[in-house]
């Protein structure tokens, strides 16, 4: 009864989780993308017979933990959005339409690579010579490899926006 009778409540604690789940997915997608990628890359692992599987088994849990992290971030931006601020929408970056929608796009985005283009990948590397010595990365495998990393690339962004969103909440609230 008390938060009905006060117009300004306290903040919601879902900010501090959208946090943590952007920064979490944020420096997991550089590490991958910038530091294991490339290992394995300048390790040979394109040209193992069972790359495709490798790859596929290592994104299947990578890809399921950015859901976790897409989810969690859209409803705790859904939740800020609902709860009663200091501040009006407008001048919030959280409850923002920009926030949301963002998170949408994330979470749209990850559903492509979970579902759409990690296993068309693994499909292209699945070996299907079992005596085969060594694997010819095919053609196809490059193209699919470009869009996985443009992807990546516009996942980054999305992620690096709502960052910004966000650290304008926090230096805002510091002021007040």
């Amino acid at each position: 009864m008390n938060s009905l009778s006060h117009p300004i409540a306290k903040p919601t604690p879902w900010v501090g989780a959208v946090l943590f789940a952007l920064m979490f997915w944020f420096s997991s997608s550089l590490l991958m993308d910038f530091v294991i990628m490339p290992g394995l890359f300048v390790g040979g692992m394109m040209s193992q017979p069972d790359f495709g599987s490798a790859g596929y088994a290592m994104f299947w849990v990578f890809n399921r933990l950015e859901l976790l992290c897409a989810g969690v971030i859209l409803t705790g931006l859904l939740a800020a959005r609902q709860s009663r601020p200091q501040r009006p929408v407008v001048a919030s970056g959280l409850r923002s339409r920009w926030a949301v929608e963002l998170g949408l796009g994330l979470l749209a985005l990850t559903l492509v690579l979970t579902y759409a283009i990690a296993p068309a990948m693994a499909a292209l590397g699945a070996s299907l010579d079992p005596f085969a010595a060594t694997v010819e990365v095919p053609g196809a495998m490059n193209q699919m490899h470009g869009v996985y990393f443009a992807l990546e690339a516009v996942k980054l962004l999305g992620c690096g926006a709502l960052l910004s969103l966000l650290y304008g909440d926090l230096s805002r609230a510091e002021e007040l």
